[in-house]
């Protein structure tokens, strides 16, 4: 996600410059027709756009809520993965020991089976979030001219380094090609992790409360994952979001045919006095139809950027540094060298990866 601290009036205008341009032009041919060229039965009574307006808001506020709805879900489900990983290093490095084996083995070994653990559950976070962008039919981030510039400009961890590259450093070659030819990778290291606990008990390197344990935190990781999956791959449903997108556009192209005929009107009695003035006054519809339409058209667009959390905008939540962080908490845990560590990922722009 990209996480951006806060938005300047010129971001949301750079953002949206393409369609504050339409707007311009499209309000001032209008006016022009109206003003110039007699077209004064281009007219719509104001009352009937005032009451598509206020559906529209509330389509468009009703997204929003969504919206928004599905980015703070998403974020709690981060914030419990990163609880339950913190959990999941110190209990492995407190509960493997040799307080229970018949022959004691070599505390480099334990030290291993300990980083192994801690090694494979990087794997799982890095797979998990490696599925979390992947590209999805419904997520229409990209298909805005303004958003494919921000994404160009953007180095989105999970697709600059293939996933193969990724878990590389964290498994061995065996579990490799196991986990990359399943379809639910992230799963299937959680599988791993299962069987590895379930050999430790029988060489009762693992006390088996400790054992029991430690599956109720896999456990707990298969749950926050499926609550992940759900929102990757259930959408906003797309009935409201081209409901709110058709409503939107109708409600813009109706407006100036409301707004100008009352800036004309208004314009007409002022003439009395003002000639000049009361003549130019038409004019003022532009601007104020300008961000009005503004206005509904980017309320509109952030409920729509903000309904895939995981999808790269720069609303999204954070999972490349939320997982870069885990990472090197535990590997601080396993008292690894500083320089063996990698580094959080950089912030761009003044947003999180």
């Amino acid at each position: 996600m990209l996480t951006k601290a806060r938005y300047s009036v010129k971001d949301m205008l750079q953002w949206t410059r393409w369609e504050l341009i339409g707007f311009i032009i499209f309000s001032s041919i209008i006016t022009v027709l109206h003003q110039l060229f007699d077209f004064t039965f281009f007219k719509i009574p104001w009352t009937p756009v005032a009451v598509v307006g206020t559906a529209v808001a509330f389509i468009i506020g009703f997204q929003n809520n969504a919206a928004y709805g599905r980015i703070w879900e998403a974020r709690k489900i981060w914030g419990g993965i990163v609880n339950t990983s913190r959990s999941w290093g110190m209990k492995t490095k407190d509960m493997i020991t040799n307080e229970y084996t018949e022959e004691k083995v070599p505390e480099e070994r334990l030290i291993q089976e300990r980083k192994t653990m801690v090694y494979r559950h990087i794997a799982w976070l890095t797979a998990l979030r490696h599925a979390m962008r992947s590209p999805k039919k419904w997520e229409v981030f990209e298909y805005h001219r303004t958003n494919r510039e921000w994404s160009k400009m953007m180095h989105i961890p999970e697709r600059d380094i293939s996933l193969e590259e990724a878990i590389s450093p964290y498994l061995s070659k065996e579990e490799q090609a196991y986990i990359l030819q399943k379809n639910n990778k992230a799963a299937a290291i959680l599988y791993l992790q299962s069987g590895h606990l379930r050999q430790l008990k029988e060489q009762k390197l693992l006390w088996e409360f400790s054992f029991l344990d430690l599956e109720n935190v896999l456990q707990e990781l298969f749950t926050l994952q499926g609550k992940s999956e759900r929102i990757k791959n259930f959408p906003y449903p797309r009935q409201y979001a081209t409901l709110s997108h058709y409503f939107v556009l109708i409600f813009v192209i109706l407006l100036p045919f409301a707004i100008i005929p009352e800036f004309s009107g208004i314009g007409d009695k002022i003439a009395t006095k003002y000639p000049i003035i009361g003549f130019n006054f038409v004019w003022l519809a532009v601007p104020f139809y300008t961000i009005v339409s503004w206005i509904f058209h980017t309320m509109q667009r952030i409920g729509t950027v903000g309904e895939n959390p995981f999808e790269g905008s720069a609303n999204d939540v954070p999972i490349s540094t939320i997982s870069r962080g885990i990472e090197i908490d535990l590997r601080q845990l396993l008292d690894e060298e500083v320089d063996q560590i990698p580094k959080q990922f950089k912030e761009q722009f003044d947003v999180q990866m």
